[in-house]
């Protein structure tokens, strides 16, 4: 790909549109973010506080039930990421498909025109949404892992930031979110209304969330090498040595959360037999 190809600008052509995605003032929202992504630093450090004093607060008390609001809060967040891999992931293979794997990472094409704009936009602005799912944690006095609230304050800074550079990997990385919260809101839903799930549904989550991770290393790899041999691809070296930090950190603290829960036990109970 050389760098004429970084002024192309391909839209896929979805078959039907709603109002609100053909309205979307994209421009709008990327000039607030420009002047107020780093709210977001203020936002994380506020949910640190409010998560680390509602877990002390609630060390000398009951544990909240909750379910039925868990079961309505996991289902919004549900069908908002179900809705967003819909409307998300046409564009992604299409790019693909209709241009090149080097396309779809070095060109942001999907937040300039067409309908993903504004599923960036709501992706962006519902990681701050997210950060209600520890209230849930710590009112029902469950364990708070390092790895819940790290990821989620990550993810919010990462987020608002990098839709200031409208960094082209921001497709993938947008997608894959999308799906993988897909499967796990709708897990937490249905657990939270006591529809039972078979077991194997937690281990296939935390094996895309792991899969997620790693193909994050991949793109972050090749957009490098893309940008090292003079090839047009919108993302900053800075955003890029963040991104790969990022990712690379989930992906050893996922891949721990999986050896602890799935391989730790199925060993001590083969040695038990």
């Amino acid at each position: 790909m050389n760098s004429s190809l970084g002024l192309h600008v391909a839209a896929h052509n979805y078959s039907y549109v709603f109002e609100f995605e053909k309205n979307w003032d994209e421009p709008w929202f990327l000039e607030y973010l420009k002047e107020r992504w780093t709210d977001s630093f203020i936002y994380a450090a506020v949910y640190v506080v409010i998560i680390f004093s509602v877990q002390h607060f609630m060390k000398s008390r009951r544990e909240y039930d909750l379910r039925q609001v868990l079961a309505v809060w996991s289902g919004i967040l549900a069908l908002f990421s179900i809705s967003g891999s819909l409307r998300t992931l046409p564009e992604l293979v299409s790019s693909i498909n209709n241009y090149s794997f080097q396309y779809s990472v070095c060109v942001p094409s999907y937040i300039l025109q067409g309908v993903p704009r504004v599923w960036v936009f709501l992706f962006t602005i519902s990681k701050v949404y997210e950060l209600g799912d520890t209230i849930f944690i710590v009112l029902r006095k469950k364990p708070l892992v390092f790895l819940h609230w790290y990821h989620h304050v990550t993810v919010l800074i990462y987020s608002w930031y990098t839709y200031t550079d409208h960094t082209a990997a921001g497709r993938w990385f947008i997608g894959m979110n999308y799906v993988v919260h897909s499967v796990m809101y709708t897990y937490y839903a249905l657990k939270a209304m006591q529809i039972h799930v078979p077991k194997q549904i937690n281990l296939v989550i935390t094996g895309m969330q792991l899969s997620q991770m790693v193909m994050g290393c991949v793109i972050n790899l090749m957009v490098y090498i893309y940008k090292q041999r003079g090839d047009f691809c919108q993302q900053t070296y800075t955003n890029l040595a963040f991104s790969t930090l990022m990712y690379f950190s989930y992906f050893v603290l996922f891949a721990r959360f999986f050896h602890k829960t799935y391989i730790v036990p199925k060993s001590r109970k083969s040695k038990q037999h």
